[in-house]
């Protein structure tokens, strides 16, 4: 037996190796917001230590001492209180309960994702009439789309930002509940279909960090990445203009082959993005005879369309499912659109 037992501590100690090749990204972060999450996980394991540390220590000191073999501990079998001791069993644990309630009531105003940023690192604050970057943030099955409204440019598994720019993410989902997550920038964010999540954030050191999906969404999850690249101005502009030589259109006959079921898709670019496609995607209406989540949210509003709108549900055409390359999947039914601009009705 001791000898299995030599060996298992052997074989434990290259394992133990392995662990020198982690990547404790979210304990070195590159963005501030993800630097304030970490500095508040330290603050609390701090705080929660300064209970468990002597908890345990005392656990162990007491079985030591007053073990049976040891004739030399005092024995009172008529001891019953101790007022010292009932205020720090109590006291230090309120008081630890008290300083993480304060801690997280501040914490978590500061660092609602929704709130947009007041400073761009420890001491340098916003400057005044900053307008961030926009980023339009679309998880699809399963692969990531990135639209940049104002360059109007969209990328798939790949995204760049200014260094030291406020960043505001609008998040949703096109088809499961999804969690957009750059460890280096900021904490998750979900991404859910017909609703958008906003995230306010910013990167401060450049480099080529890695994003994923936080939630498991179906068979290609594990391969849901993509890299976000942290570049100067002069980088970000370029970036850009690599993307609009790219010559390809988003449009929305696009996006719906786009967001056909697909892994480990490689870096595409589109050097156009088809006017309202964002809102379009939350709304859940890319097909032109689909009705917008908004207007049937206005319909049930005024009091729904009763019978009629029960048999109001369509689906794409056999000629558009055709030429979108959709005729392998099974159609997919909606409610039909009771009005549609004109130049919405063509995709």
């Amino acid at each position: 037996m001791p000898f299995f037992q030599r060996l298992r501590g052997l074989i434990l100690v290259p394992a133990l190796l392995l662990l020198a090749g982690c990547n404790a990204v979210l304990l070195s972060p590159s963005g501030d917001v993800a630097l304030q999450q970490r500095n508040l996980i330290l603050i609390s394991t701090g705080l929660m230590l300064l209970i468990i540390v002597p908890v345990i220590i005392l656990t162990l000191l007491f079985a030591w001492r007053y073990r049976a073999s040891n004739k030399t501990a005092r024995y009172d079998p008529e001891w019953n209180h101790s007022t010292v001791l009932e205020l720090l069993i109590w006291a230090a644990p309120l008081l630890i309960i008290i300083a993480l309630g304060a801690l997280t009531w501040v914490s978590t105003h500061q660092l609602d994702p929704y709130r947009p940023l007041a400073r761009l690192s420890e001491g340098r604050e916003v400057p005044p009439d900053t307008k961030p970057l926009v980023v339009e943030v679309v998880a699809l099955d399963w692969k990531w789309l990135f639209v940049y409204p104002e360059q109007g440019v969209a990328a798939v598994n790949e995204m760049a930002a200014p260094v030291d720019r406020p960043i505001q993410f609008r998040i949703t989902s096109s088809t499961v509940m999804n969690s957009f997550f750059i460890p280096a920038l900021a904490g998750q964010i979900y991404a859910m279909p017909g609703m958008q999540t906003t995230l306010h954030a910013v990167i401060n050191h450049p480099g080529e960090y890695e994003g994923l999906s936080a939630n498991y969404s179906g068979s290609g999850f594990s391969g849901m990445r993509f890299k976000f690249h942290g570049v100067d101005q002069q980088g970000f502009d370029k970036w850009i203009a690599e993307a609009r030589a790219a010559g390809a259109t988003l449009s929305r006959e696009t996006y719906l082959q786009l967001e056909q079921p697909s892994e480990r898709n490689p870096v595409q670019r589109y050097a156009s993005v088809a006017p309202g496609l964002f809102e379009a995607i939350v709304n859940r209406c890319v097909e032109p005879n689909r009705m917008c989540m908004r207007d049937a949210m206005a319909i049930d509003a005024q009091g729904g369309m009763g019978i009629p709108g029960a048999l109001n549900v369509t689906t794409l055409d056999p000629q558009t499912r055709e030429r979108l390359g959709l005729t392998g999947t099974p159609p997919r039914k909606y409610v039909g659109a009771m009005c549609t601009a004109t130049q919405g009705l063509v995709l």
